[in-house]
């Protein structure tokens, strides 16, 4: 009976059928039933293949493959004909087992890790609707959230008022800030362009993001204009070193106007000191920019915010919540103390399609023009969940725990043969080297830091093939290669850490 009245509706509509350019306009053109269906049987995949193993040590980290042998087991190929629903369903298996987990407890090899059950589910909210944030009238809950959630971030960093917007990364919020800076040092940049301006000269530590560079080059500022301030052993900048750098740029008739400080480096996880920084660049009205991105979110830690003590004297700050907090990638916001709308000022093109000022209700709350971007995702939305569901003290304790369990390692390397500290860490990265057996006994030279330099390269891909953690290494500042163990994820447990260090030891036991 059934299959007989769809039959008289298909049979209706190819009679009443509209043709234009010989396609019928008559009903949608997707089958919603078949695609609520593949919806909920991906679900079903997800949360067996991804979700109810986050915390499963025993399952791998990574099943690695390498890339030629990756292309063959996957079929990457797009096809003029649309694939069968089981395929699909079967390619989404495939991209899971292959893919690395994040979320496992024993991933270490990133300033991110760890899954958040809130922020996962705002996720998925934000991607069955699909909204993009710049007005009011698409958008009125998600810009309301991301008000709420700057002004909170805003009372974190100290200042009494001011703006910000949210973007897609840690590097974008640095350019936002060069870019600012440089416009609110001289405004008339954003009508006539780079012609008939001074040498401009921006300073940042020899340990900054990389980002900085990134940005000098892409706002035409140019990467030998970027002054990097020696550090201390520690990877802090040295003050008395930025203020020679400063009065070198004025000798040579330059013009600085931005010092970009850290506040948490990418390898050492140094924090730079920001009041004696403050200070001048208040003796020669420098911008200061902020680049919290990864430490910023020990400023929700009453224990560990000093680290951070003077960046309310900051005029920019970026803060990136999907890292130490798991609000998930991407969720990054830059943060600006003046609230006299320079950021509007600085970016606004007044689309009048857009951002018409006759709408029915306030367009204040159309902040769309005060970013780069047109289409903008509402990633604040994640942290808001995420804070809702925790509070303050549980965001808190999150911080507290992944400092707490970053010294237990450090007491643990202590106390083991082989494991070498490069520094005593203030932060959740841990630096440092593993001496294998055969080399324990060999002098202190060239020889042997050549030697130490392979092991972490090898012991990596000894992890990654088997699958069992996955750690960073890297050399820095003329030391040879080193493991940066980052802790952050909520599933990680002192067992774990335990693991990682006996874990190295198996894998290079014959090196």
């Amino acid at each position: 009976m059934e299959a007989n009245t769809c039959k008289q509706d298909v049979l209706q509509k190819k009679k009443n059928a509209i043709l234009v350019d010989g396609v019928i306009l008559n009903g949608p053109i997707t089958d919603s039933k078949a695609g609520e269906k593949f919806v909920e049987e991906a679900c079903k995949i997800i949360m067996e293949e991804i979700i109810q193993k986050a915390d499963d040590v025993t399952e791998k980290v990574c099943e690695w493959r390498a890339p030629e042998t990756l292309k063959k087991i996957l079929d990457l190929e797009m096809r003029d004909t649309g694939e069968s629903h089981q395929k699909l369903l079967q390619l989404c298996q495939d991209v899971i087992q292959y893919s690395v987990k994040t979320n496992h407890p024993r991933f270490f090899n990133q300033l991110y890790a760890g899954i958040d059950y809130y922020s996962l589910v705002a996720r998925f909210i934000t991607e069955a609707l699909n909204p993009s944030v710049y007005t009011y009238e698409v958008s009125p809950v998600f810009l309301l959230v991301e008000e709420a959630v700057i002004k909170k971030m805003i009372e974190f960093i100290g200042w009494e008022d001011g703006d910000g917007i949210f973007n897609p990364g840690g590097s974008v919020s640095n350019m936002y800030a060069m870019n600012l800076a440089r416009y609110k040092f001289c405004p008339e940049i954003k009508e006539k362009g780079l012609s008939g301006l001074p040498r401009l000269v921006l300073f940042a530590s020899e340990e900054c993001h990389y980002s900085m560079k990134k940005a000098a080059s892409f706002l035409g500022i140019g990467t030998e204009n970027v002054y990097f301030v020696k550090t201390d052993e520690r990877g802090k900048m040295i003050p008395e070193e930025l203020e020679k750098q400063v009065q070198r740029a004025r000798k040579e008739g330059s013009a600085p106007f931005l010092v970009c400080a850290t506040a948490g480096t990418t390898v050492l996880g140094a924090f730079d000191p920001l009041d004696k920084i403050a200070d001048i660049c208040e003796k020669h009205d420098l911008w200061l920019h902020v680049d919290a991105s990864w430490g910023g979110s020990a400023l929700i830690s009453r224990k560990h915010r000093k680290l951070l003590h003077g960046i309310q004297r900051a005029d920019s700050v970026a803060w990136n919540p999907h890292k130490m907090l798991l609000a998930g990638i991407q969720c990054c916001a830059l943060l600006v103390k003046d609230n006299s709308g320079l950021l509007k000022k600085c970016y606004s093109a007044k689309a009048a399609y857009l951002f018409q000022q006759d709408k029915f209700y306030d367009v204040s709350y159309d902040t769309g023009d005060k970013s780069i971007q047109c289409s903008r995702r509402p990633d604040a939305f994640k942290f808001w969940l995420m804070w809702k569901a925790l509070g303050t003290t549980g965001l808190e304790e999150r911080v507290n725990r992944a400092l707490a369990l970053a010294r237990y390692l450090v007491e643990e390397i202590k106390k083991r043969e082989g494991f070498q500290l490069l520094l005593e860490p203030e932060y959740a990265n841990v630096c440092f080297w593993y001496v294998p057996p055969s080399l324990r006994k060999m002098e202190d030279g060239p020889e042997f830091w050549q030697k130490l330099h392979q092991v972490a390269p090898v012991v990596k891909e000894r992890m990654m093939k088997k699958g069992s953690m996955m750690l960073g290494y890297q050399p820095n500042q003329g030391k040879v290669n080193f493991f940066r163990q980052v802790v952050i994820s909520p599933q990680v447990s002192r067992e774990d850490m335990d693991f990682l260090l006996d874990e190295i030891e198996l894998l290079a036991k014959d090196l």
